[in-house]
């Protein structure tokens, strides 16, 4: 029997502190099981699955994230269903919109840019309502070395480096757009300490773990444990795969952007 099928991309962000990552597993809470359980019960049918642009790790939060719903037999009215989804919701995951697509659209391949911030704090312990957002460093860096460092990211490079436990068959050139450190002005909150900073990093496409990795390597540059030559030979081609195991925490990383063609 022909079945009509309907595509729907959605938009949302969510504070990804209590949860073990988008993706679905047994006997832990994760985003994809709470937009799940949550539109199960505002269709009140099972005809229906979802596909997320991006998979996110544990405690990692998105200030804008997309996944596509796919709904079989019958259309939805958009605006209803995204009231009555956003109600319904657990308080750290919202709904931001709702578009119809055709079935050409394919969510995992579209092109798109995506822009990560990797927020942190140095010197005294901060505030404990902070520790979701951000890292704190209670070590002095060498904040110019880490700028220094942090551009050499930039560019067409192989990030095996800086690829989680690659196979033969990971693909580890990419292109970084933009990467730099800054002063944090994006969030702020009257419980972050008075000056905070940021890694921002844009490119098409990232490895798992491979911005943590990536902070981890510049944090290494900051207090002294590396040098800016080090990031260098990293990057470089056909050069010696360096096993870089400093991977900072999940809950300082924002999806903060991603821009769909």
């Amino acid at each position: 029997m022909f079945r009509k099928r309907f595509y729907y991309l959605i938009k949302c962000q969510y504070l990804g502190f209590r949860y073990h990552g988008w993706q679905k597993q047994p006997s832990v809470i994760t985003l994809q099981k709470m937009v799940e359980r949550t539109i199960k019960y505002v269709l009140e049918h099972n005809d229906y699955k979802i596909l997320a642009a991006s998979r996110t790790d544990a405690k990692v939060s998105a200030n804008e994230a997309y996944f596509e719903l796919f709904i079989d037999h019958y259309p939805i009215e958009m605006q209803d269903f995204l009231e009555l989804f956003n109600r319904n919701l657990p308080q750290d995951i919202r709904a931001l919109s709702i578009a119809e697509v055709d079935e050409n659209f394919n969510i995992i391949n579209a092109p798109k840019i995506k822009e990560y911030l990797y927020l942190f704090c140095i010197g005294d312990k901060f505030h404990p309502f902070a520790a979701p957002f951000m890292y704190n460093i209670m070590d002095d860096l060498d904040l110019d070395s880490m700028k220094e460092a942090a551009k050499l990211f930039e560019g067409k490079h192989d990030f095996k480096s800086y690829c989680h436990r690659p196979s033969e068959n990971t693909i580890t050139r990419g292109e970084i757009m933009y990467c730099g450190i800054e002063e944090n002005t994006v969030y702020t909150a009257n419980f972050f300490p008075e000056k905070s900073y940021l890694l921002r990093v844009k490119g098409e496409g990232f490895k798992r773990n491979q911005i943590r990795l990536m902070m981890g390597a510049l944090l290494d540059v900051g207090r002294g444990k590396k040098t800016v030559d080090f990031i260098r030979k990293t990057l470089q081609p056909n050069e010696h795969y360096y096993k870089l195991e400093h991977i900072v925490p999940g809950s300082g990383l924002i999806l903060n952007a991603v821009e769909m063609s």
